[in-house]
């Protein structure tokens, strides 16, 4: 059986709804908590890289491991998907930065596709605006060679891929119902810094998870095939 690796950051930002798509399509899903638990030897056959509240700028030893990591991941040719923070330690491991936002961002949030992100494989398949959640400060800046796949006023790189089977989302596809819930009361400084409620961000949010969700197993389905 093939493994799909999970590096989470904190417990309360796990695989979500990817695990379900990873487990229906032969995957074993292995969870590691890399501040707590570090790194393991191999990446395995897939590389799921999920969020958490701190910064990849911060200069925490495992940050630095993670980085190496990645790369090591990469260079194997393997799918990696890299969500929020995952996005920025993927970023940053590929040449991009990451720097601070205009705003933090929370809940619901508008995105453009780009005009590449029109064309993409896996993203052609939304709208040209959609909605999707999101919970961050920091934004990203294009690595040397990857695309850009979706925007915002705020954020201009939301989503860009490297080659075909390496992308990472600034936002959050995974989420079900009490990762949302958990996210508000594990970081109710974020809730607070963004002028927020866990009410206002809880609500307006819960009508398109299933849409969320359908498009999070589709990442897995075309990154597992391409």
């Amino acid at each position: 059986m093939k493994v799909a690796l999970c590096l989470q950051h904190v417990l309360f930002e796990g695989p979500g709804v990817f695990r379900r798509a990873l487990e229906t399509r032969g995957y074993a899903v292995r969870k590691v908590v890399v501040p707590a638990e570090g790194l393991p030897e191999d990446p395995w056959d897939f590389l799921l890289i999920m969020g958490g509240p701190m910064s990849v700028n911060d200069g925490d030893a495992w940050i630095e491991a993670e980085l190496k990591f990645v790369m090591t991941a990469l260079a194997k040719g393997i799918p990696v998907l890299g969500i929020c923070f995952g996005a920025q330690l993927l970023a940053k491991a590929l040449g991009g930065s990451v720097t601070p936002g205009p705003k933090f961002e929370l809940g619901m949030s508008a995105v453009s596709l780009s005009d590449l992100g029109k064309v993409d494989p896996i993203l052609s398949a939304m709208p040209q605006d959609f909605l999707v959640f999101q919970w961050h400060g920091e934004g990203i800046t294009l690595p040397p060679g990857s695309v850009n796949l979706v925007t915002s006023a705020d954020f201009p790189v939301q989503a860009f891929r490297m080659a075909d089977r390496t992308y990472g989302l600034l936002f959050h596809l995974e989420l079900e119902e009490l990762g949302i819930e958990a996210l508000c009361r594990e970081c109710p400084q974020d809730v607070q810094r963004g002028g927020m409620t866990p009410e206002s961000i809880q609500a307006p949010s819960l009508p398109h998870l299933p849409r969320l969700h359908q498009l999070a197993d589709r990442f897995i389905e075309n990154l597992i095939q391409a």
